[in-house]
């Protein structure tokens, strides 16, 4: 069996960073999250790494990006564009916005042939979940609907400067995605977590919820399946201008649906990101303590 394929979602990152030229370096010799994410899936045993991006800072990506770890592991790249519909379908006037998550993994359909995660380009997801996903995928037959997420625990994903967005999950018995709840305005508490919602009501939270941080673990017969809920998404919504069909949401209705299933894959990494400004020093310090204690070598292409 063919090793899996890691496909990271990219495509925002052009105008978040300036053309990619301005990427926050995180770790002790300037390496990027995204560094961290391409050599954990490298030891944990994928082959391949394909990037979603947008095809105008294609040049941009492969020299500041790509080619420090172009010799280590295949790269390929798949491009996101509004245009890149369904027959039928067409851009609405005035849509700038692009679709969302879930047309961002059709966007690679070409370049994936074979069982395939799925992270985000700027979140820290940590060795062993990469190890975790790896192993669910190593035994993963290419027309497979038996679906993985790793699960990180919502309490190690607050920050401390602000709410977060989490979609936060209830498992069965077996550890089974039962249903994916978006919570857009979760803080952290003192015995726990809280959400407020649009109408201001309070849901507290444990922190011990499994969450999404859109690490997923999909066979290439995910591509069908996407289709379809993407031509019903852009049917139902496609005329709205700032509308996205998201990932967790195209899972959640598989798994409502009982056309696939989804293991929640519980994890001990720590999941790292910058929300805020004012995380960063956090998630470059705990970078550099991983580092010092030879979880990750002190700098890590040479």
């Amino acid at each position: 069996m063919s090793k899996p394929t890691l496909l990271v979602m990219a495509a925002g990152m052009g105008s978040r960073y300036g053309g990619l030229k301005q990427i926050d370096p995180m770790g002790p010799h300037g390496e990027t999250i995204l560094d961290y994410s391409v050599f954990d899936a490298l030891r944990a045993g994928f082959g391949k790494v394909v990037f979603i991006i947008r095809p105008d800072f294609e040049q941009a990506f492969r020299d500041n990006v790509t080619a420090k770890f172009a010799d280590r592991i295949e790269v390929g790249y798949a491009f996101q564009t509004l245009d890149r519909l369904p027959a039928g379908f067409s851009i609405p006037e005035g849509r700038e916005k692009p679709w969302g998550t879930t047309h961002a993994i059709l966007c690679a359909q070409d370049a994936i042939s074979e069982p395939f995660a799925v992270i985000n380009a700027d979140d820290f997801y940590g060795r062993h979940s990469f190890a975790v996903l790896a192993a669910h995928l190593s035994t993963l037959p290419i027309d497979s609907n038996a679906y993985s997420m790793v699960g990180f625990t919502l309490k190690n994903t607050l920050s401390d400067n602000g709410s977060v967005a989490r979609g936060v999950c209830k498992t069965d018995a077996h550890g089974f995605l039962k249903e994916i709840q978006e919570l857009t305005k979760i803080e952290k508490t003192h015995s726990g977590a809280r959400n407020v919602g649009e109408n201001g009501a309070a849901l507290e939270l444990t922190g011990e919820e499994p969450v999404s941080m859109n690490m997923w673990g999909f066979s290439p017969h995910l591509f069908i399946q996407l289709t379809g809920l993407f031509e019903e998404f852009l049917r139902d919504q496609g005329g709205q201008l700032k509308t996205e069909c998201y990932i967790p949401l195209s899972v959640g209705e598989l798994v409502r649906r009982h056309e696939a299933t989804c293991k929640v894959l519980p994890t001990d990494s720590a999941w790292f990101g910058v929300t805020y400004r004012e995380d960063k020093p956090r998630v470059q310090a705990s970078i550099a303590a991983m580092t010092h204690s030879g979880e990750y070598p002190n700098g890590l292409w040479k």
